[in-house]
């Protein structure tokens, strides 16, 4: 499996804590940079952000351009055609990122993982089936991915993880009922979940950026 080419940023030496943001898909590595300037996580110490870019592949439902993405988007039904294989694939390659991680010294208890759209999926995919457990998960505009599967597989290291969930009521790309979807079967689960909802399309806003820094500010104390 090739590594995850990745984009960092540090706020000071030796970080206490990292945060590993996922794109969406046609999107790259540079899309959330921003983040770390917008979030004041001061008091946590510290911090490294990581960026990963998702590999170049043609995407089928954009008639087969190619282009950054975590997996492939065969059609408009995002639960009867899901494309598995490459769901699974950028699952392990996201686990290896945390496993580099913890190796460069953070303790998994100190990593925030997080991801918009198709990285939502992957976080969600990624995170509830990690074999140690997290600081938190944060999922913005997406749903979750293999949800059938989900119950059957989810760790039991992130089975009490908190996780973040938000999305805009207007998205017309992922819409809310299926970011509701994911809300209800990770409650119905009893997973320790925040949900938002903005008056927003298929992106982020300030007021989501100020919730989501008070959550980080909380799962990072």
């Amino acid at each position: 499996m090739t590594p995850l080419q990745t984009i960092e940023l540090h706020t000071g030496d030796a970080p206490r804590a990292s945060i590993v943001i996922l794109h969406g898909l046609g999107a790259d590595g540079t899309d959330f940079l921003s983040l770390a300037d917008e979030l004041d996580l001061a008091a946590v110490g510290p911090l490294r952000w990581i960026f990963p870019r998702a590999p170049v592949m043609p995407v089928t439902i954009n008639n087969g351009y190619a282009m950054r993405a975590w997996y492939d988007i065969l059609g408009t039904d995002l639960v009867r055609r899901e494309d598995e294989a490459g769901l699974r694939a950028s699952i392990a390659a996201v686990h290896a990122l945390l496993d580099r991680e913890v190796s460069r010294g953070v303790a998994p208890q100190r990593i925030v993982l997080a991801g918009f759209s198709q990285g939502c999926a992957i976080t969600l995919g990624a995170g509830l089936r990690y074999p140690q457990r997290l600081a938190g998960l944060a999922g913005l505009s997406g749903y979750l991915p293999l949800a059938a599967s989900t119950a059957a597989e989810r760790h039991g290291a992130n089975r009490t993880t908190p996780v973040f969930l938000a999305h805009g009521q207007r998205d017309p790309v992922v819409t809310l009922a299926r970011g509701e979807a994911a809300r209800d079967l990770l409650v119905a689960d009893q997973q320790p979940l925040q949900w938002h909802t903005y008056p927003m399309e298929h992106s982020v806003c300030m007021e989501e950026l100020r919730d989501l820094q008070q959550w980080l500010l909380q799962v990072l104390a």
